[in-house]
């Protein structure tokens, strides 16, 4: 299994720990330390050596902080982890604060004092966050301190090694681009930055420009690397050679020089004396190579990391490679589908089963890499909690007359899949289906939607809320987000959300489209396809081209749960093409058993 179900959490851990914190704080001479979940990249997913959060408090969500001030500890946590952090740490000792409502910024400006210092890890705070920390210590007459070593690395007795995953080349036939003509492509966009050389932090960026793929991470092959760009000539690249074996090194060694990770801040101060101008994406990069940079005399060009962009405009090689991954995992998804609709009236299945029996049937592509994602399996109140994660511990038996919720997604060489569907077991309330119809009536408003040129996502993100305002509903986490090609299943720099991003919207990006809907303690309801944005075309009669989105994902949206006289007939006619289109694309590759039920499944309506 690439999905593991052990509960590595204990809460009864934190106060030691924090003890051991504090004692190291005290032969520091620091007043407190702040510790981030994320690493040097600032990635989702970061190796078991890179989980100081969790050591120290016991949460394992993919966004928060701590920070031990004094005898004030606090950790920080988004919406989405609200009963999570609860479950997971020993809230006595660590207070719970909203990470937007009640922010890190807001409780520093309450607990600290005249003359404290606070210590942080400088790889691991972006030079963004580094100056509204540094504004609000300023303001209270405290100091913000770069330590030379993370204190929770010191009281980490146990602590695991760094990750060796093994660096392989990913194929031409699917990148759709010669590493060196990306380089040249990045190269020039560094220049008319007015830059002479470019640092790339996001192992993602590093993966795809140059052509390699790797496994220091879950879920997401990625190597784990820096690099440095420049503007003309050939770039550098600052991997942990054990990673690469003779003939990838030998590959990469005509695109790059290659060098240890320990060489990164050496190069960046000799980019410094010899005065060069770089570009450092400020909200990604830690604050230690901004100061390499600059204490050594360098001017440093903030924007975004040049790859991120172009790495999210898929070619028409990953596009295809996008498609028929779909369709493969469609076929697999499809046999589970009808699998479960089969198994589940027994009341034999449980949250963790199900789970093991779709990765078994993705398995059986025998093209699967890994999932792209810990699948969230959950059933009546755990579909309530959007990123629930199930374990052998909370895994709930599936019971006849509830609702399933199944967020999953795969990884294979050709493309990254990421699905969730609602699913009805035995007979559904009418509240249940009137939501659910609500809720499909939003993902549909967004999957017919035509925009100009320029939109952003965020200007999208209404049509997929509209429906569900009207009725006095909402759903707390984005609509949409980026999704690479065999890389991150949650890739920038676009997305569709409330927030105030502005990246426009451009044909070749793929983005999920997963509005829902939460009754607390009850049940949760989600239906996610990923979208391929078009090219702009006509209108009849209209003035402008419009873009526009194609559903890649393949799969029925359970009819059990649609009340049919709520939807227009353009609603009405969009649900029975896209089954239709369901059951060609995938009918061919299914048994007879799978294909019968697939008939029924996505019958007209």
């Amino acid at each position: 299994m690439f999905q593991s179900f052990d509960t590595v959490n204990d809460k009864t851990r934190g106060p030691a720990r924090l003890a051991a914190l504090r004692g190291e704080l005290a032969s520091r001479g620091l007043d407190g330390f702040l510790v981030p979940r994320e690493d040097a990249h600032q990635g989702e997913y970061v190796p078991a050596s890179e989980c100081r959060l969790e050591w120290l408090t016991g949460f394992s969500g993919s966004a928060g902080v701590a920070a031990v001030v004094g005898e004030a500890a606090a950790i920080f946590v988004d919406g989405r982890y609200t009963i999570q952090v609860r479950e997971q740490v020993d809230l006595s000792v660590f207070k719970y604060r909203h990470l937007h409502e009640q922010p890190l910024t807001s409780w520093l400006a309450e607990v600290l004092k005249p003359g404290m210092k606070v210590g942080y890890d400088a790889m691991l705070h972006p030079v963004s966050q580094v100056r509204k920390l540094k504004s609000v210590c300023d303001e209270a007459g405290a100091e913000l301190v770069a330590v030379e070593s993370n204190l929770v690395d010191s009281v980490w007795d146990d602590r695991p090694e760094p990750p060796l995953g093994a660096v392989h080349l990913h194929p031409l036939e699917f990148a759709g681009e010669e590493a060196i003509t990306k380089i040249a492509r990045i190269g020039k966009i560094i220049g008319e930055k007015k830059a002479e050389a470019a640092v790339l932090t996001q192992p993602d960026s590093i993966a795809w420009l140059f052509n390699i793929r790797g496994s220091d991470v879950m879920h997401t092959p990625l190597p784990l690397a820096f690099a440095i760009v420049p503007a003309e000539g050939k770039p550098t690249l600052f991997i942990d050679g054990r990673k690469l074996a003779s003939e990838v090194r030998e590959a990469l060694s005509v695109l790059a020089y290659i060098k240890e990770p320990s060489d990164l801040m050496a190069t960046l101060t000799i980019l410094g004396k010899d005065k060069k101008s770089v570009l450092l994406d400020c909200s990604l990069a830690g604050q230690a190579l901004h100061d390499a940079i600059v204490g050594a005399g360098g001017t440093v060009v903030e924007g975004a990391e040049p790859v991120l962009l172009p790495k999210a405009i898929k070619n028409a090689a990953e596009i295809e490679g996008a498609r028929n991954a779909h369709i493969r995992d469609g076929a697999a998804y499809a046999r589970f589908l009808a699998w479960f609709d089969n198994a589940a009236p027994s009341g034999d299945l449980t949250e963790v089963s199900v789970v093991e029996k779709l990765e078994e049937f993705r398995r059986d592509t025998g093209m699967l890499k890994d999932i792209s994602f810990d699948s969230i399996s959950g059933v009546g109140p755990h579909g309530a909690i959007c990123h629930y994660r199930v374990s052998y511990e909370s895994d709930l038996p599936i019971k006849p007359n509830t609702l399933y919720l199944i967020d999953s997604g795969a990884q294979y060489e050709d493309g990254t899949t990421d699905i969730t569907r609602t699913l009805a077991v035995g007979e559904p309330t009418q509240e249940q289906r009137r939501n659910f119809t609500l809720v499909l009536k939003s993902h549909i408003a967004l999957a017919t939607a035509r925009f100009p040129v320029g939109t952003c996502g965020a200007q999208l993100d209404t049509l997929a809320r509209i429906e569900l305002w009207k009725a006095g509903l909402d759903f707390d986490h984005g609509t949409g987000h980026g999704v690479g090609s065999y890389l991150g299943v949650h890739e920038g720099p676009a997305r569709i959300a409330k927030n105030n991003n502005q990246v426009k919207l451009e044909p070749g990006m793929i983005l999920s489209n997963e509005p829902g809907y939460y009754k607390d303690g009850e049940y949760g309801i989600r239906i996610e396809n990923l979208e391929l944005v078009t090219p702009a075309t006509e209108i009849d009669g209209g003035e402008r081209p419009m873009l526009g989105f194609q559903s890649l994902t393949l799969a029925p949206i359970d009819l059990r749960l649609v009340d049919t006289s709520l939807l227009t007939g353009v609603e009405l006619e969009w649900l029975n093409t896209y089954h239709k289109r369901v059951f060609d694309s995938l009918a061919p590759l299914v048994d007879d058993d799978t294909k019968s039920w697939l008939k029924q499944a996505t019958r007209t309506v």
